[in-house]
């Protein structure tokens, strides 16, 4: 669970309503609504959502995190997103959304029940950050907004067509993309060729950090990474969580020039111990992450950070 968003501290708004807390001011805060354990089965969401919007003075709330969104069973989030979507006009200022800040415990990440997040786009025309969490059943369409800055997805398996889409959408403004691709197992049906527009990036000229993260294919991505033509331009790179070995890294190394990077993270990763010395030496004014090596020789055996 998130405890800052935004910039801001995460406010639990049912948490602080049933203890009678005194509530910040509505700007100051980026504001929780999420069942969880202790709603289970005896509050809806829509309740939870009516108690925000009657308690808060929704017109300066800058940032909304959505947790837990089911009453009961995992229900998708076609019902409660709709009733964000009917509230746009109350919600004016609304700059950053984080859609499924769900832990563990409550819900794994590929048990998420999504559905098509699109309108969320039209909406709030004023959003700059949205963080989505969750893959199973995710669809979006191509679209364009002009103001959003930050974007990711985070999955066990990122479908295809939400890979596709995010290709032919227009976004001049967008700065911050970052996907956790998933694996196949958990719907993360995506290949090489569908990342390909995205490392062109010519619908995404401001985009300045990348991340294509969290893959089976690790290597593969490194590989075409190396020859992109979007990496000359980007100030950050992220290429970790996945199965990246000595192939991907020297593919890296042997690509265009990285040494204009501010950061590469490539945090989880199968390397050996010359090869994170060679990535080191060679990007000495880079500040590469390579914390979390994985040693398992067997490749049958190898996994990703997040999946189920």
């Amino acid at each position: 669970m998130s405890r800052t968003f935004h910039g801001l501290p995460v406010c639990n708004v049912l948490t602080a309503l049933d203890a009678g807390e005194e509530l910040p001011a509505a700007g100051a805060a980026a504001w929780r609504i999420g069942l969880g354990y202790r709603y289970d089965g005896k509050t809806e969401f829509a309740e939870a959502w009516q108690r925000f919007l009657d308690a808060v003075d929704t017109t300066r709330v800058r940032a909304l995190v959505m947790g837990a969104w089911w009453a009961g069973d995992y229900d998708d989030l076609a019902g409660p997103l709709a009733l964000i979507v009917d509230s746009a006009d109350r919600l004016p200022a609304l700059e950053a959304l984080f859609v499924g800040d769900v832990r563990s415990e409550e819900c794994e990440i590929s048990w998420l029940e999504m559905c098509d997040i699109t309108p969320l786009f039209a909406s709030f025309p004023r959003l700059t950050d949205l963080a989505v969490r969750g893959g199973n059943g995710l669809r979006l369409r191509p679209v364009r907004h002009e103001r959003l800055r930050s974007l990711a997805f985070e999955s066990g398996g990122l479908p295809a067509r939400v890979v596709r889409a995010l290709g032919e959408c227009d976004l001049p403004a967008l700065e911050e993309l970052d996907l956790w691709l998933g694996v196949d197992e958990y719907g993360g049906d995506h290949t090489l060729e569908d990342l390909a527009p995205l490392l062109t990036a010519t619908r995404l000229p401001a985009l300045r950090s990348l991340g294509l993260q969290n893959s089976e294919y690790q290597d593969d991505i490194a590989a075409a990474v190396a020859q992109a033509p979007v990496v000359a331009r980007l100030e950050h790179l992220a290429l970790g969580m996945g199965v990246l070995t000595d192939e991907g890294a020297a593919a890296l190394l042997e690509g265009q020039p990285l040494t204009h990077l501010t950061s590469l993270d490539l945090h989880h990763h199968y390397l050996s111990e010359e090869m994170q010395q060679r990535v080191a030496e060679a990007l000495a004014g880079v500040d590469v992450d390579l914390s979390e090596a994985e040693d398992e020789e067997d490749e049958e055996d190898r996994y990703v950070a997040v999946s189920e």
